[in-house]
């Protein structure tokens, strides 16, 4: 049958071009994304083989095969998988479909992905790495169940286009079969494919062979040799997961991890155990050490891969982890779970839950024994993930005591970048200090300017700096701590000891009862206030109320915010609300004083981050105001 040319989507052209030209130095990564792909291939096909027994054709001898041919100079990836259809062939090779193309191509195109290839397969665009090493691109493959006259081939050049035909195979999965470039001839060697498959993919599940010529001696004529060619494997197969530990070296480990998680860094921690009891199951958990770039990413996969007696059930069960432990990955294998469990028995099965307890408390112990062994480790962690990690506190009543030992947080009293932890602070609060003090920002610098300070550094105070956009509400869902609470500097009712603020608030009583009318409908109270020393006004939040960076926040999502009670405090020391005392006690309808107050709350607003209500007419206000200073001097 002729064969049909198509054009590759633009965005695999430039993947194609980048990968080739940026990525060369490593290119032997390409025989380990095939035996991967060819992997999954294999998993879909066991697993889907449990409810259609004709997706087993052929039997489960399930195998990876390598078969490099020196004289058409070709390097054949072949297994016995699902295969393709017409279709899928089109959609896998021709196409990407996948959230995070973009970023991989910018990435591309930086020296990050230059040094670290590995970062291709997190993206699912490993198969075109084969055009690293080969000048073209055969793809035979048919669909497990259809007959041998359903197959399809693939090729093409890397020229931007490629070709589809329908073809016989006899057996199903999928052969990819690769015209290595005249300087790649390396990969139909026999020790270089066994240096590459015991770097990268000893721990594959499934055989990976190939047919080896041995020369024997004749066992008739001891002075002649025969030849015999024989299939060996090349991979211990052994699922590392099921090891014991001590057989176990930390390149495997680290190159296991990578292999699922398509990171290119080693793993900050490895978790490796066996529980036992009338729940058995088996866990191999990494924790990353550099955070991936779609983590926030509505579609993120979450949970570790579940295997039920060595098949593969699912990539992702999110079921076994929280989503504030998203950032884990590993394998769990339980024989306690049937084989043909679907997601939605997993949300309510008890032997699920059980095993979901054991991995939570299992991570949240590694966190705690790495923060109390390695500091400098675990704050290199925390640095990645502890915004996500402290989602805990609001989602995990029950251990939201053990992750609050686990948040790091900077503060008044540490230089930038160093962080305390919670029990540090406590233990460094004077004995008549009751509470635990926070303020809430875009960046410590603009905390550190910020006018709620001013009492807490005039009294030498510690307050713990807080720069993620919901620290507010996570620290409200823990309200306290080591039986001391929390309190906000920029919201409440703030007493210091200041025995003098009742009677300054009745000393200016009647003064603040008048910016309270004239600023009607925009504040709940004016009072005069417990937290400034340098600035005149400030807008503080209700007890219970968002913080102004949360509410800007959820308006930002296009949700609604409940309106929160503001209200304007006075410092009664600042050298212009002494004047607006006196214009006042003078003139109690003096247009100054009026106009004074609306400057004023502009102002408090412009404290915050916020605009004037009427920038224009706040400009004109401001000057009038300067000009008539500067012709009294």
């Amino acid at each position: 049958m002729t064969a049909n040319k198509h054009q590759f989507k633009a965005e695999v052209n430039k993947i194609l071009d980048l990968m080739i030209h940026s990525l060369y130095s490593h290119k032997e990564i390409f025989l380990r994304e095939l035996i991967s792909n060819a992997s999954d291939a294999i998993d879909k096909a066991r697993y889907q083989g449990l409810t259609d027994k004709s997706l087993l054709e052929g039997g489960e001898d399930w195998k990876i095969e390598l078969i490099p041919d020196k004289t058409a100079g070709t390097l054949t990836v072949r297994d016995n998988g699902i295969g393709m259809t017409r279709d899928e062939a089109v959609e896998a090779l021709g196409t990407i479909a996948h959230s995070g193309t973009k970023e991989f191509m910018k990435l591309l195109e930086s020296r990050e992905v230059k040094d670290n290839p590995e970062l291709i397969g997190q993206f699912g665009v490993g198969f075109y790495s084969a055009f690293m090493v080969a000048d073209q691109v055969s793809v035979l493959t048919r669909k497990a169940g259809t007959d041998a006259g359903h197959a399809v081939r693939w090729e093409s050049n890397a020229d931007g286009t490629y070709t589809l035909e329908d073809a016989e195979k006899a057996s199903k999965g999928t052969d990819v079969i690769l015209k290595l470039k005249d300087d790649a001839k390396e990969y139909l060697e026999e020790w270089e494919l066994r240096k590459i498959v015991k770097q990268y993919s000893d721990f594959i599940e499934y055989p990976v062979v190939m047919n080896v010529t041995r020369s024997q001696p004749d066992p008739e004529d001891k002075e002649k040799t025969v030849s015999e060619t024989k299939e060996e494997i090349l991979n211990s197969r052994k699922a590392i997961w099921l090891k014991d530990k001590a057989e176990i070296a930390a390149e495997e480990y680290n190159e296991f991890y990578k292999h699922i998680s398509h990171d290119f860094t080693d793993p900050a921690r490895v978790i490796h155990y066996r529980a036992e009891g009338t729940t058995e199951f088996s866990a191999l958990l990494y924790l990353p050490s550099k955070r991936p770039f779609d983590i926030f990413y509505q579609d993120y996969k979450i949970g570790p891969t579940l295997y039920v007696r060595r098949v593969q059930i699912m990539d992702h069960c999110e079921a076994m982890l929280p989503t504030y432990l998203r950032f884990v990955r590993g394998v769990v294998e339980s024989s306690d779970l049937p084989l043909n469990v679907s997601r939605e028995i997993l949300q309510d099965n008890k032997t699920v839950g059980v095993i979901k307890k054991s991995l939570t408390k299992k991570i949240l112990d590694t966190l705690a024994e790495m923060k109390k062994e390695d500091m400098e480790a675990y704050g290199a962690f925390y640095e990645q993930f502890g915004r996500i990690l402290k989602e805990g506190i609001h989602h995990d009543f029950e251990r939201r005591e053990a992750i609050a030992e686990l948040l790091l947080f900077e503060s008044t009293k540490t230089e930038p970048g160093k962080k305390i932890t919670l029990a540090e602070y406590v233990e460094r609060m004077p004995a008549e200090q009751k509470e635990i003090y926070y303020i809430t920002g875009g960046d410590r610098a603009a905390v550190e300017s910020s006018p709620y300070l001013e009492v807490f550094k005039e009294k030498d105070i510690e307050v713990l700096i807080m720069t993620d956009d919901f620290d507010d509400i996570i620290i409200s869902g823990l309200g306290v701590y080591k039986e001391k609470e929390f309190q906000s500097a920029i919201k409440g009712d703030l007493d210091l000891g200041d025995a003098k603020k009742e009677e300054k608030q009745k000393e200016f009583g009647d003064l603040l009862e008048l910016m309270k009318d004239e600023l009607k409908g925009l504040v709940a109270a004016v009072r005069v206030s417990g937290r400034l020393k340098d600035s005149a006004v400030c807008l503080v939040a209700g007890e219970h109320d968002l913080d102004p960076k949360m509410v800007k926040m959820f308006q930002a999502m296009g949700q609604e915010v409940p309106k929160g009670q503001r209200v304007l405090e006075v410092n009664p020391d600042h050298e212009l609300i002494g004047r607006m005392k006196g214009i006042f006690a003078a003139d109690k309808e003096s247009p100054r004083l009026k106009e004074y107050v609306g400057l004023l709350y502009d102002q408090a607003l412009l404290l915050e981050g916020e605009a004037p209500r009427n920038p224009v007419a706040f400009a004109k206000a401001l000057s009038k105001l300067m000009a008539e200073g500067a012709g009294e001097n």
